[in-house]
C-alpha cells in the first residue's frame, strides 16, 4: 500500500518558492485575525475610520477587508507579471522565484497603504470579494474532483492495478464507512427532534446525493470508479457537517460545543485548524492547474535544453489572489456588516448557505462529469 501512495506522489520536485508565497499568505491571515479581534479600540481612535458604513461595531471587519485588499493586490501583481511563463531561466521565472527583498517590501507596503483608502472603496471591494471568494470555491471544487479522478486512474493503470487492488478496496470501503458514520452522527447531534427540519433536510439531501453518485458510478457505461465516488461522497459529507457547525450559537438544534468567542481550548484549536485549512486549501488548489491550464507541449527534440516550468505560475498567483478574498469572507462570516466573535471563523447563516451550496454544486459537477463521459465523452480531467 505504501508503494502505491509513493507512486501517486512521484513527479517533479516542487519548488521551494511555493512555500514562501504560502508563508506570506499565512502571515497576512494572522495579521487580519489580530486586527479583527484586538484592534477595535485603536480603530475607534482614528478619525479616518469613523465612517465605517455608519456602524462602529464593523470597524474590525473593515480592517480585515483592507488587509485582504492589500493581499489581493500583491498576488494580482504577481499574476499579471508571471502569467504565460513557460520556461525556466527567463526574466519572469526569475521574478517569480527571486527578488525577495523587493517583494517583501511590496507586501509590507500593501499591508499598510489600504488603511488610507476611503471606506467607500473598501465597501466596493467587499462586494467584489464575495464574488471572488465564490470563484475560489469553484476552482477548489474542480481541483478536488480532478484529484479524485486522477487518484483512481493512477491506481487502475495496468502497471499498478495488481499492486493497488487491495489499497483501493481499503480506501473505498473506509470512505463509505466514514460517510455513513458521519451521517448517523449528524442525525444524532444536529437533528435531535423532528422540529429540526432544516438540519434534517441538509443531512437527508446529502444522503440522497451520496446514493445518486454511487448508483451512477455503478452503471456499466460509467468509468468513474467506486473509489472516486467514495472520495467525493466523503467531501460532501464533510461540507454538510461543516455547514451545520457554522450555524450561530443561538441555533438550538446543534447540540455540540461551538466557537464561544472566549479563548478556551476548543475554540482556540478550532480557530487555528480553520486558519491552517484556509492556507492549505489555497496552496494545494494553486499547485494543481491541470483542470484549468493546458499541458505544456512536448519539447522539441532539437531544443532539449529548454526546461518548462513545473507548474503554471500565473494560475498559482491567481488562486492566491481570489484566496485573499476568500479568507476575508471567512473572517467576516460572508457578511460585510457583521462583527464576528473573537477566535471565531466562518460562523453565521451566510456561511452555512455558502457551504451547503458548495456541497450541492460539488455533487452536481461530479454527476455531470460521469454523465457527460457517457453521453459525449467530454470529460477532461486528469
Amino acid at each position: 500500500m505504501a508503494w502505491c501512495f509513493c507512486c501517486s506522489c512521484a513527479g517533479a520536485n516542487q519548488m521551494p518558492t511555493r512555500y514562501i508565497y504560502a508563508i506570506i499568505f499565512l502571515f497576512t491571515n494572522l495579521i487580519a485575525w489580530v486586527v479583527r479581534d484586538y484592534s477595535r479600540e485603536a480603530f475607534r481612535t482614528l478619525r479616518h475610520f469613523q465612517g465605517c458604513y455608519g456602524v462602529h461595531t464593523c470597524l474590525a471587519s473593515e480592517g480585515v477587508l483592507r488587509l485582504s485588499f492589500g493581499c489581493f493586490v500583491f498576488f494580482a501583481i504577481m499574476f499579471v507579471t508571471t502569467v504565460g511563463t513557460s520556461r525556466i531561466g527567463g526574466l519572469r521565472d526569475g521574478w517569480h522565484c527571486g527578488w525577495w527583498p523587493l517583494k517583501f517590501l511590496l507586501w509590507i507596503l500593501l499591508m499598510i497603504l489600504p488603511f488610507f483608502v476611503p471606506p467607500a472603496i473598501i465597501k466596493v471591494y467587499g462586494e467584489i470579494a464575495r464574488f471572488g471568494a465564490g470563484v475560489f470555491l469553484v476552482i477548489q471544487l474542480f481541483s478536488i474532483v480532478n484529484f479524485a479522478y486522477w487518484w483512481n486512474e493512477k491506481w487502475l493503470a495496468p502497471e499498478n492495478s495488481r499492486r493497488c487492488f487491495l489499497p483501493m478496496l481499503i480506501v473505498t470501503t473506509l470512505s463509505y464507512v466514514f460517510c455513513l458514520i458521519g451521517l448517523v452522527i449528524m442525525y444524532v447531534w444536529f437533528a435531535p427532534k423532528p422540529s429540526c427540519s432544516l438540519n434534517i433536510f441538509f443531512i437527508s439531501w446529502t444522503l440522497v446525493l451520496l446514493l445518486a453518485m454511487t448508483l451512477i458510478s455503478l452503471h456499466p457505461k460509467v468509468s468513474a470508479g467506486l473509489m472516486t465516488s467514495g472520495l467525493i461522497s466523503l467531501y460532501i459529507v464533510f461540507l454538510c457537517w461543516s455547514a451545520i457547525m457554522s450555524e450561530p450559537r443561538s441555533e438550538v438544534c446543534n447540540t455540540r460545543p461551538r466557537q464561544t468567542g472566549k479563548a478556551d481550548l476548543l475554540t482556540v484549536l478550532s480557530f487555528f485548524m480553520g486558519l491552517v485549512a484556509i492556507v492549505f486549501a489555497t496552496f494545494s488548489t494553486g499547485a494543481d492547474s491541470n483542470p484549468f491550464v493546458p499541458a505544456n507541449p512536448t519539447p522539441d527534440p532539437e531544443n532539449q535544453e529548454i526546461k518548462r516550468v513545473p507548474y503554471s505560475y500565473g494560475f498559482f498567483h491567481f488562486v492566491f489572489a481570489v484566496g485573499s478574498m476568500y479568507f476575508a469572507m471567512l473572517f467576516v462570516g460572508w457578511n460585510l456588516h457583521q462583527t464576528m466573535l473573537k477566535w471565531s471563523i466562518d460562523v453565521g447563516w451566510a456561511s452555512v448557505w455558502v457551504k451547503i451550496t458548495n456541497e450541492w454544486l460539488a455533487a452536481g459537477v461530479y454527476i455531470w462529469t460521469m454523465v457527460s463521459s457517457v453521453v459525449s465523452n467530454i470529460r477532461q480531467f486528469s
